[in-house]
C-alpha cells in the first residue's frame, strides 16, 4: 500500500509543480473553504449559547438586532464558503484538464519521435488507451487532491476549536480519525490490484477492438465477424468482470466509511449531554463540536476517494512513463543532403531483426500475482528470430532504376523502408551520394527521397489535401511549396488526371475514411503522385502499382522513365513488364542478395529468379492446358 500511496503522491506532486498557478489557486479556494467550514460550525455554537438557549430560555435579553447580526454573520461565512468551494472545484478541474492536455501532447510528439522499429513492437490500440484512458486515469486524482488539504485544514481548524470548547469531547469526537484511516488503509490495499486490473485490460479492449477495425476487410471476406464478436466480448466480458470486482469493493467499504463520522457524532451527543448535566461543559459548546463532526462527515470521504484514485494513477502513468522515457530514438546529424539531381544509393552490409514484441507495462508478474513489471525489469527470454536483412551490399547509380524481386518474406519492404530511413539496421549503413543517412539533419531524407508503400493510406481529406499534404501552407518554403498546377502535373505522371476530373469537385472532392470513395488502383494512384508532388531525388516504390492493371501500371512507369525528372528509382517489383523498365534487377532470397544484374542475364544464371518471375506466365499455360484437355476429353 505505501509503495502505491508514495508513488502516487509523488505524481500529483509533479502535476501540481507542472500546473503551479492553477494548482496554487486550487488550494487558496481549497483552504478557504476549511477554514470558513470549521468558522461556520464555531459561529454555530455562539449562536446558540448566546441568541438561541437566551431566547428560548428566557435567562437573557436577545435582541432583533442580535438576531439579525447572527443570521448576517453567518451568511457572510457561507457565501465566503461557497465562493472558495467554487474556486477549488474549476481550478482543480483546470489543473486536471490542463495536465492531460499537456500529457497527451506529450504522447504525440514522442509517437512521432519514435521509430518505426518501435511502432511495430507496440499495438497501436495500447497506444491509443495510453493517450486517451491511461492519460486520464493518471490525473483523475487532480480533481480530488485540493479538496483532500483543504479537508486537512478543516481538520486541523476544526480540532483547535474542539479542544477550545471542551478537550473531553474533542478527543471523543477525534477518536473517528485512526478508525478513518484504517479503513482508507484497508480499502486503498484492497482497491490497488484490482484497479491496477481494470486499467490493464481497458488496453487490451482498445487494442482489440482497434486490431478488428483495421482488419475489417479481412473479417468480412472470411466471415469471421462471429469470431471477432466473441473475441472481443470475452475481453469485455473480463473487463467487466474487474470492474465489478472493483465496484464490489467500493461498495463495502462506502458504507463503513459513511458510518464512522456519524457514530462519532452519537458518541459526542451521548458523553456530552451527561457532561452538560453536570454543567461541565456549554449547551453552545456540546452543540459546536456536534455540528463540527456532522460537517466533516461528507469532506473526510474526499480521502477515500483519493486513496481509491492513486492506484489507477499509479497504473495509468506507468504506460505513459514508458512511452515518454523510452530510449529508443531516431538520432540525426547536421548535415545537408548532398548534392542536387538524382541520388546515387548504397547499402554496405545491411542486418536487420525484427523487435520483439514489447510487454505491456501493466503487465502482471508471475512471480507475484497482482503486482506489474518495473521497467528495469528483464524481459523473458525469447528465441531470436531470423533476421529480415542479412548482409545485404547493393550500389543504385544515380538516375538509374533498379527492381528488387523476392518470394514472400526475402525482406523487400524492409530493404524499401531502410533507403528512406524508416527504421535504421541493426548493423551495416546506407548512403546517398555517400553520406550515411544518420548524419543527415532532420527532415533532409524525406525532403530528398519518398516511399509509396504497398499499402497505401489516404487520409479523410480532398484530393488536394491528400497530394500536397501540408507543402501548400504558407509557412512551408518556397522552394518546396506546390501549387494545383503542381498537384495536377504530379497526378498527370500518376496517370490519375482523367478520374480526378471526372470527380464532382475535382480537387476539392473529399475522398472520405481511408479513401472510402476510390477504388484499391484510384488510391494507389493519389498515394504515388503525392510521392511525385515532392520531387523526388530518390523514389522508392514498394510493389506500390500492384493494384493498377497492366495497361496503366505500363504508362505510370513509362511517364516517369520519359519524365526527366531526373529521380533515382528503385522498385520492389513481380510482374515481368515492371522488371522490364529497370536498369537492373537484385534478387533477393532469405533476406540476402543471390544475383544482380541486367533482368535478361539474371534470368539466364539464377533459377530462383527465373521460377518467380514466369510463375505468371506458367500459371496462364496451366490453365489453358488444363482447359484444352477437358475440352478434348469432352
Amino acid at each position: 500500500m505505501s509503495g502505491t500511496f508514495v508513488s502516487g503522491m509523488r505524481t500529483m506532486a509533479r502535476g501540481a509543480r507542472e500546473e503551479r498557478r492553477l494548482f496554487t489557486i486550487a488550494i487558496i479556494g481549497s483552504a478557504l473553504y476549511g477554514v470558513g467550514t470549521a468558522a461556520s460550525g464555531w459561529l454555530v455554537g455562539r449562536v446558540t449559547e448566546r441568541v438561541v438557549v437566551p431566547a428560548v430560555t428566557g435567562s437573557g435579553s436577545v435582541s432583533t438586532a442580535d438576531v439579525w447580526l447572527a443570521g448576517a454573520t453567518l451568511m457572510a461565512v457561507t457565501l465566503v464558503t461557497v465562493g472558495a468551494i467554487l474556486v477549488r472545484r474549476i481550478w482543480a478541474g483546470m489543473v486536471a484538464f490542463a495536465l492531460q492536455a499537456r500529457y497527451r501532447r506529450a504522447l504525440a510528439r514522442r509517437y512521432l519521435e519514435l521509430p518505426l522499429s518501435w511502432h511495430h513492437a507496440h499495438p497501436a490500440g495500447r497506444l491509443l488507451a495510453t493517450a486517451s484512458s491511461d492519460v486520464e486515469a493518471t490525473w483523475q486524482a487532480m480533481f480530488i487532491l485540493p479538496f483532500a488539504l483543504g479537508v486537512v485544514v478543516l481538520i486541523a481548524v476544526a480540532g483547535v476549536a474542539m479542544a477550545a470548547a471542551d478537550p473531553v469531547l474533542a478527543a471523543v469526537a477525534l477518536l473517528v480519525l485512526p478508525a478513518l484511516v484504517a479503513a482508507n488503509v484497508v480499502y486503498q490495499r484492497r482497491m490497488s490490484p484490482r484497479v491496477t486490473r481494470v486499467q490493464q485490460l481497458r488496453g487490451e479492449v482498445s487494442a482489440t477492438a482497434h486490431e478488428s477495425f483495421e482488419g475489417s476487410l479481412v473479417v468480412k471476406t472470411l466471415g469471421l465477424a462471429g469470431e471477432e464478436v466473441e473475441r472481443f466480448a470475452a475481453d469485455a466480458d473480463r473487463l467487466r468482470a474487474a470492474n465489478v470486482a472493483a465496484g464490489r469493493t467500493r461498495g463495502t467499504f462506502d458504507p463503513v466509511i459513511d458510518a464512522l463520522p456519524n457514530l462519532g457524532t452519537l458518541a459526542v451527543l451521548v458523553v456530552g449531554t451527561v457532561r452538560a448535566a453536570n454543567g461541565a461543559v456549554g449547551v453552545g459548546d456540546l452543540v459546536q463540536i456536534a455540528y463540527l463532526l456532522g460537517l466533516l462527515a461528507f469532506p473526510v470521504r474526499s480521502f477515500g476517494w483519493l486513496l481509491s484514485e492513486l492506484p489507477r494513477t499509479v497504473a495509468g502513468d506507468a504506460r505513459v512513463q514508458a512511452v515518454l522515457q523510452e530510449e529508443a530514438t531516431t538520432p540525426w546529424g547536421d548535415r545537408p543532403a548532398p548534392g542536387t539531381g538524382p541520388l546515387a544509393v548504397a547499402a554496405k552490409d545491411l542486418t536487420y531483426r525484427h523487435p520483439a514484441p514489447a510487454t505491456d507495462p501493466l503487465a502482471e508478474r508471475p512471480d507475484v500475482p497482482g503486482q506489474f513489471a518495473r521497467r528495469d525489469e528483464a524481459p523473458a527470454p525469447r528465441r531470436e528470430a531470423a533476421p529480415a536483412l542479412a548482409d545485404v551490399t547493393l550500389d543504385v547509380a544515380a538516375g538509374t532504376t533498379v527492381a528488387v524481386v523476392g518470394g514472400t518474406g526475402s525482406g523487400k519492404s524492409t530493404l524499401a523502408g531502410m533507403l528512406v530511413r524508416l527504421v535504421d539496421p541493426t548493423s551495416g549503413q546506407v548512403l546517398l551520394d555517400g553520406v550515411d543517412v544518420r548524419d543527415l539533419a532532420a527532415g533532409e531524407v524525406a525532403g530528398a527521397a519518398a516511399l509509396v508503400p504497398q499499402s497505401t493510406f489516404v487520409f479523410d481529406d480532398t484530393v488536394r489535401g491528400n497530394i500536397a499534404l501540408g507543402l501548400d501552407a504558407d509557412d512551408v518554403p518556397a522552394e518546396r511549396r506546390v501549387d494545383d498546377d503542381d498537384v495536377w502535373e504530379a497526378l498527370r505522371l500518376a496517370r490519375a488526371e482523367e478520374f480526378v476530373k471526372s470527380l464532382p469537385n475535382g480537387l476539392d472532392e473529399l475522398v472520405g475514411e481511408r479513401g472510402s470513395t476510390l477504388s484499391g488502383g484510384q488510391r494507389q494512384r493519389l498515394a504515388l503522385a503525392r510521392a511525385l508532388v515532392r520531387k523526388p531525388r530518390l523514389l522508392v516504390l514498394d510493389d506500390a502499382t500492384s493494384a493498377l492493371d497492366p495497361a496503366v501500371e505500363r504508362a505510370v512507369l513509362d511517364g516517369l522513365a520519359a519524365s526527366g525528372s531526373g529521380t533515382t528509382v528503385v522498385v520492389v517489383a513481380y510482374r515481368p513488364a515492371t522488371i522490364a523498365l529497370a536498369d537492373e534487377v537484385v534478387h533477393l532470397e532469405r533476406g540476402r542478395v543471390v544475383d544482380r544484374g541486367p533482368a535478361a542475364e539474371v534470368e539466364a544464371r539464377d533459377a530462383g529468379y527465373r521460377h518467380l518471375v514466369t510463375a505468371y506466365a506458367r500459371a496462364a499455360r496451366d490453365r489453358a492446358d488444363e482447359t484444352a484437355n477437358k475440352a478434348g476429353m469432352a
